[in-house]
């Protein structure tokens, strides 16, 4: 299933970039799920999949009535807990969802999608419409995440000692966690790797929308440092709006050309590894299905000719790269440069290329991480343990270490040209002697 991740800063348009994106997929006959958490004219708001057109199926994320279900559900599996506590019972009508239940909401519909009951409707598209940029960014990121949160507080191999908890219980004097706090908490952790499996799948892109315009040109020149951390690729920025070029209106003119000196900046920063594509301003906002589908056909890619000028390209307008042939992460972002391997380390490591590189001290292996636009200033490093922590301007990423990186130490860190380099030293207590 080809998957694309629409968003983009906010009010961009990037919802009705979405629905149009997911009905011109349909009318190229694939069949398409649009999913969103707002509510899109012209479409049924159910929170299953409805079908609104030939091959085209929508679902809108319900975030309050996921919270309900999932604190009462939990409530019924503590009750044990609650009742010695004296707890009073939380009634469905009285709960109000709290922040961040959308973006839960969300990675639960998806995962619904991709291996859940939806999954078996066997969709060729699922098009998501993703919160405005940041936030998108940060729930992209929620899953791998979670996970480390869920493996550092209850780690799995504990389970093994549930036959010593009551025993254990006595001898502290409170209540060891019972089993189905484990459980659960591996349940958890199976749903978020298959939605953070959905995400990284090679078929899985982010297709950015954005009205061309200095506000917009600052938010993806943050943001695109921030995809190349969670080694997101993005298919497509789809400049929204686009006015026309040639108008006789001062005043319009003036909007037009500082919408062009903007696309013509994305274009130098994008291609040729992301393609753009104009969408037209309709001189209104889209009220309906019928201008979904305008939106559709009217969208033309664009490559930047020699005068600074858009010239059309041809292809499918929004339904281009929907047909599975486009990858998201071919690989690993992260590679490693090693002029002389050390004895013990003689394959690639997994996810890793292995490439020749100058060096003065062969003793040092240089590990590779793309990060355009990021700022010396806005980067920070911290080796802990078997983990490496990231920290690029708002954007956080938690890098475990490769089984030979771990018997490394850190030995300096560069930022040049828009790749991060880690050096590493072999540490002589955990390699084997070659003499």
């Amino acid at each position: 299933m080809r998957t694309v991740l629409v968003t983009g800063p906010g009010g961009a348009g990037r919802t009705t970039v979405a629905a149009a994106t997911a009905r011109a997929a349909a009318r190229g006959g694939r069949r398409t799920l649009l999913l969103s958490a707002d509510v899109i004219p012209g479409l049924p708001g159910h929170t299953e999949p409805t079908e609104v057109a030939d091959g085209l199926w929508s679902a809108r994320v319900d975030s309050g009535e996921h919270f309900r279900n999932e604190l009462l559900t939990l409530q019924d599996r503590a009750s044990g807990v609650l009742d010695l506590l004296g707890g009073n019972r939380l009634d469905g009508e009285e709960l109000t969802e709290l922040p961040g239940s959308t973006q839960l909401a969300l990675l639960h519909t998806l995962r619904r999608a991709a291996v859940g009951d939806w999954s078996h409707a066997g969709y060729d598209v699922l098009v998501v419409d993703l919160p405005p940029l940041r936030e998108a960014l940060a729930l992209l990121a929620l899953p791998e995440q979670l996970r480390r949160y869920l493996r550092r507080l209850l780690p799995p191999e504990r389970q093994a000692a549930r036959a010593l908890r009551p025993m254990l219980a006595q001898l502290a004097g409170v209540p060891m966690p019972a089993q189905w706090l484990y459980e659960a908490a591996a349940r958890k952790d199976a749903e978020l790797a298959d939605v953070q499996a959905l995400i990284e799948d090679r078929t899985t892109t982010v297709r950015l929308v954005a009205e061309p315009g200095p506000a917009a040109e600052d938010a993806l020149r943050t943001a695109r440092t921030g995809l190349a951390l969670y080694g997101l690729r993005v298919d497509t920025l789809v400049m929204n709006r686009v006015l026309p070029r040639h108008s006789a209106d001062p005043w319009f003119a003036a909007l037009a050309a500082q919408q062009e000196k903007t696309a013509g900046h994305w274009h130098e920063q994008w291609a040729p590894t992301t393609a753009l594509c104009e969408v037209p301003h309709l001189g209104r906002d889209p009220r309906g299905p019928e201008d979904l589908a305008l939106l559709g056909t009217r969208a033309v890619p664009v490559r930047r000719g020699a005068t600074g000028t858009g010239d059309p390209v041809g292809g499918d307008g929004l339904a281009a790269g929907l047909d599975g042939r486009s990858p998201g992460r071919a690989e690993d972002p992260w590679w490693i440069e090693d002029p002389n391997v050390p004895e013990g380390l003689d394959v690639p490591l997994p996810g890793s290329r292995i490439v020749a590189a100058p060096s003065t001290d062969g003793s040092v292996l240089v590990w590779c991480l793309p990060l355009p636009g990021a700022v010396k200033s806005d980067l920070q490093l911290v080796r802990r343990g078997n983990e490496l922590l990231l920290a690029v301007g708002p954007f956080h990423r938690i890098v475990p270490l490769e089984s030979g990186l771990r018997r490394c130490t850190v030995s300096g860190a560069a930022l040049t040209g828009g790749v991060l380099r880690v050096r590493f030293t072999p540490d002589p207590g955990l390699w084997p002697r070659t003499d």
